[in-house]
């Protein structure tokens, strides 16, 4: 086995071929009358979406070739599509986001509205004749001229009518068989994992809100008997409650310390439902999910488990897990079978070791900590000479989590002798609402120091080449990226993926949707504006002294390209290098194939380049 001193990559399979050649992401399941029916993700085709039909053992596109199956409601989307009696209800973004009828017998396609407006998150009504969803509508200039609401759309095209209005921001219409729509809604400050009410529309339009106490609660829904079940982290855990209409009072459905429910940073999340056979749940915890079946017995061969849905006494899902890429699932509460086939890599199980799950301390005196996924180098035909450099990756967010699938990114970097830190900082999910709410007041400081912790772990702990380390990281992982070069000199280079540069542009510039989400992180603006001076990495550019990668798309409405500009010219200014790449018709996070390839290709030019 040749050594390798680690100043070139390697040679390893993992190239950026591998990673977008017949590449699909699995984001949703729907089962509608035992079809299955998902949609795929496709970087090859230039990121569209893509609806797939499995029935009677054929494996089918639903969807046309240029239909993109996508809405950009809070502008990250999800939701975009639902199926029910033989139809697929889709806004296309293709066509300008607009909600679209299809019949999969026959093929035929009735367009719904025509209004120019955006579409999320949608089920049939119970009688059949409406489509129940989020609206968004833009009605000027700047990013926050929005007005979001829960509309029924007539499934014959006849018009749209307004279930109900008057907040900020709407999630998960669901309609019981009297009629009763109970859906989720909050309002500025707060984002959906902070603070968010349960309202209950009555047929005659009438609503009133379900009492409850300062909570997230989230993914609620009506079962079949009638009873009101949503997911809420009062407990310090998202756990699954039945919930009274009435007086509020919650009773323990599905209860621990896991969380059942993501962050709603996208639609279309189902991490619970009920079947024949009773309430089958996903149990997410730091070291991966599981499925939890109305007998206590679980599934545990995934680490990730997505988009949850009901097949008869058992349920259909999307998962994956750290060796295996995502692919479509059934479950009969006995046994597991696997629908979609995913793409085969050619590569053994030596090139896909599970990451280990660390916790570690942040400062000196204990009373901190911080977690993260440490994948080690592995590269079975080349043995390294020394300490493999490290690659701190700092998800975005900042509420969020590190990925707990087969991410082949990371593959790339460890096939090719590099040790990865994937770092689940104060702030993250996971580990309960007091962790989620611990980044509160401190969004470019906690982060940042847990970072550097993090890399400052591995190095004492003799695992890593302490000469050797990066630190990258995209959207709000792009801010700790900055700050961690400007106040600490732990790391020999970063790189930021349409990352935030300065605070107080973010807070004039995003879109609705996170316009008051750094009042809860940094301060409320502009009351706070000397803070968010202060925390901007642009503020403190002379504190930078290692070369930067900088990339960004033009389209970025989250994270416009002036953040990106004005450090690139800052480091400029200062003759610090770097490399900036702007790449066309990309927005937040990158969807195509050549994109994904440049971006890899240059990340690789520069970690090797240091």
């Amino acid at each position: 086995m040749p050594e390798c001193d680690m100043t070139s990559a390697p040679p390893s399979p993992i190239t950026v071929d591998l990673l977008l050649s017949g590449a699909v992401g699995i984001s949703e399941v729907v089962t509608d009358d035992g079809a299955l029916y998902w949609a795929e993700n496709r970087p090859n085709e230039g990121g569209r979406a893509a609806i797939m039909r499995h029935a009677e053992g054929v494996t089918e596109e639903v969807t046309g070739p240029d239909a993109n199956v996508r809405t950009r409601v809070h502008e990250y989307g999800g939701g975009a599509w639902w199926a029910a009696g033989g139809q697929v209800i889709f806004s296309d973004d293709a066509r300008g986001g607009e909600l679209f009828l299809l019949d999969t017998e026959s093929s035929e396609e009735h367009q719904l509205t025509s209004d120019g407006h955006r579409y999320a998150d949608g089920r049939r009504s119970t009688d059949g004749t409406e489509f129940l969803c989020v609206r968004e509508r833009h009605h000027g200039p700047a990013a926050t001229d929005v007005e979001n609401d829960v509309v029924a759309v007539a499934l014959d095209g006849s018009g749209v009518r307004q279930i109900i209005g008057g907040h900020d921001f709407f999630s998960g219409p669901r309609q019981n068989q009297n009629g009763q729509v109970v859906v989720v809604a909050w309002d500025h400050p707060n984002m959906p994992w902070d603070e968010t009410h349960l309202i209950v529309v009555d047929p005659d339009g009438t609503s009133h809100v379900v009492p409850g106490e300062i909570e997230s609660v989230v993914l609620a829904d009506w079962t079949a008997d009638g009873r009101l079940l949503a997911v809420t982290d009062r407990s310090n855990w998202w756990n699954l409650v039945q919930v009274d209409p009435t007086n509020g009072e919650h009773t323990p459905i599905v209860a621990g310390e896991f969380e059942v429910a993501t962050p709603g940073w996208v639609f279309g999340l189902s991490t619970w439902v009920e079947t024949a056979a009773g309430i089958v749940a996903v149990l997410s915890t730091p070291n991966g999910d599981r499925i939890l079946f109305p007998d206590g017995s679980t599934e545990d061969r995934h680490t990730s488990v997505t988009s949850l849905r009901s097949l008869g006494s058992g349920v259909a899902y999307a998962a994956s897990s750290f060796g295996e890429e995502s692919a479509v699932w059934t479950h009969d509460g006995t046994h597991a079978t696997r629908v979609s086939t995913p793409r085969d890599l050619g590569l053994g199980p030596e090139w896909f070791p599970a990451p280990q799950h660390l916790t570690f301390p942040v400062g000196t005196d204990g009373g901190v900590q911080a977690h993260a996924l440490f994948y080690e180098p592995a590269n079975p035909d080349v043995a390294a000479a020394g300490l493999p450099p490290l690659l701190v990756m700092v998800h975005g967010g900042p509420t969020s989590a590190a990925r707990r699938t087969l991410n082949m990114v990371i593959r790339f970097w460890t096939s090719r002798g590099v040790a990865v830190a994937d770092v689940d900082y104060r702030g993250s999910t996971l580990y309960g609402r007091d962790f989620r709410h611990a980044l509160r007041g401190g969004w470019g400081e906690y982060d940042v120091l847990d970072c550097v912790a993090a890399a400052q772990h591995l190095a004492e702990s003799g695992r890593v080449d302490p000469e050797r380390m990066v630190i990258a990281g995209g959207s709000a992982g792009g801010l700790t990226v900055l700050n961690a070069l400007a106040h600490h000199g732990v790391f020999s280079g970063g790189i930021s993926r349409y990352g935030v540069g300065d605070l107080g542009a973010l807070a004039a510039d995003t879109h609705k949707f996170e316009a008051r989400y750094m009042d809860r992180l940094v301060g409320p603006w502009p009351e706070a504006k000397e803070t968010y001076t202060e925390r901007s990495p642009l503020t403190h550019i002379d504190g930078i002294a290692a070369p930067m990668l900088v990339l960004q798309g033009t389209e970025d409405k989250i994270v416009p390209p002036n953040q990106a500009e004005a450090i690139v010219a800052a480091l400029t200014a200062k003759d610090i290098p770097v490399t900036y790449h702007l790449f066309e018709a990309e927005g937040h996070g990158f969807r195509m194939a050549e994109t994904i390839r440049t971006a890899l290709g240059a990340e690789e030019a520069f970690i090797f380049g240091l």
